[in-house]
C-alpha cells in the first residue's frame, strides 16, 4: 500500500508461524496511544521516530531499535521532516515462548525489555538480515534460522527473564472491570456502573485503572475493540461487519482507529492475513 510518499508493506510470515511483519516509510502518520497484544521489535533504517513510552519521550534514529513489551502503551511520529523508514516484527507472546523454549531460554514467566530504544548494532543487523531475506525470497530454512539467531541475540542480551509470571498482579477491582469491559465491547457499562460493581468511587476507580493498565477505562476499551477487530479480520470477515461486531460506530470509524493504531487499514490487514492462510501448511 502506498499513499503519496508513504509506503507500507504488511504481511504475515508463514515460515515463522504467522509472525506479523511490516516494512514502512511514514511521513505524516501519527500513531495514537495504543498497545499490542504481543511484542514490538523495530529497526530504524532511515530518518528518525519520536514516541512516548512508559511516561517518557524517546527518539529512535538510524540503526537503533524500538522495543515494546506486550500491552504497553506507546505512540509514534516522525522526528524529522522526511519522516522515517523502518522494519518491524510483531510476534505474539506464544510465538516468542515457542522459540525461547527451543533455545532453553524460557525460565518461568514472560520476558520483558527494560529499555525503549536499543543501540546494539549486532542485534539490529540480525533483524535486518531476517527482514530483508523476505525481500529476496529467501528459503524457509534460511528465514527460520535467521529468526532464531536474531531472537537468541536479543533476548539473551537485553530481556529480563522473570522468576514468575506477572499475570494476576493487577488489583482485583481492575481485573473484574477489565473482564466486564471485554465482555461488553458493543454496549459497555458507564464509569459509574463499573465503579459501583467493584465498590469504589468513580474517581478512585478511574485513577486505579489508569495506574494499573496505563490507560483510562475508555481507552483500554478501544484497545480491546481493536484487538477483537484484528481477530475477526484474520478470520476473513469483511471490515463493515467487523466494525459492528467489535463495537465501532461504522466501517469508517474502524478504519480511522485501526490506521492510527497499526499504521495500515483493516482491508489491507485482512488481505495480508488471507494470503498467509492460503500458504500455511495444512
Amino acid at each position: 500500500m502506498a499513499s503519496g510518499h508513504e509506503r507500507v508493506h504488511f504481511w504475515q510470515a508463514p515460515q515463522l508461524g504467522g509472525v506479523e511483519l511490516l516494512h514502512a516509510r511514514y511521513v505524516e502518520q501519527r500513531f495514537a496511544p495504543h498497545v499490542h497484544s504481543g511484542y514490538v521489535i523495530n529497526v530504524i533504517e532511515e530518518g528518525g521516530q519520536r514516541f512516548r513510552h512508559r511516561g517518557s519521550d524517546h527518539l529512535a534514529t538510524v540503526g537503533s531499535m524500538i522495543l515494546i513489551n506486550p500491552d504497553e502503551v506507546h505512540t509514534g511520529s516522525k522526528a524529522c521532516e522526511t519522516g522515517w523508514r523502518y522494519r518491524a516484527c510483531y510476534p505474539e507472546v506464544e510465538q516468542i515462548g515457542d522459540v525461547l523454549n527451543e533455545l532453553d531460554l524460557a525460565r518461568g514467566g514472560t520476558p520483558a525489555f527494560s529499555i525503549s530504544v536499543l543501540h546494539d548494532a549486532e542485534v539490529a543487523r540480525a533483524f535486518l538480515r531476517l527482514h530483508r531475506s523476505f525481500d529476496a525470497s529467501g528459503s524457509a530454512l534460511e528465514q527460520q534460522t535467521l529468526w532464531r539467531e536474531a531472537l537468541l541475540l536479543l533476548f539473551q542480551r537485553h530481556a529480563r527473564l522473570p522468576e514468575a509470571s506477572v499475570a494476576g498482579r493487577a488489583p482485583k477491582a481492575v481485573a473484574l472491570a477489565k473482564e466486564c469491559l471485554a465482555e461488553h465491547l458493543v454496549d459497555p457499562p458507564s464509569l459509574e456502573e463499573l465503579a459501583a460493581m467493584v465498590t469504589l468511587s468513580p474517581f478512585h476507580f478511574a485513577r486505579l485503572f489508569r495506574r494499573t493498565t496505563g490507560l483510562p477505562p475508555h481507552a483500554w476499551l478501544k484497545q480491546q475493540r481493536l484487538e477483537r477487530a484484528r481477530e475477526l479480520l484474520k478470520q476473513g470477515w469483511p471490515p463493515a461487519w467487523v466494525a459492528g461486531e467489535a463495537g465501532f460506530a461504522d466501517q469508517s470509524h474502524l478504519s480511522r482507529q485501526f490506521k492510527q493504531a497499526y499504521g495500515i487499514g483493516p482491508g489491507t490487514y485482512r488481505k495480508a492475513c488471507a494470503r498467509t492462510f492460503k500458504t500455511l501448511p495444512h
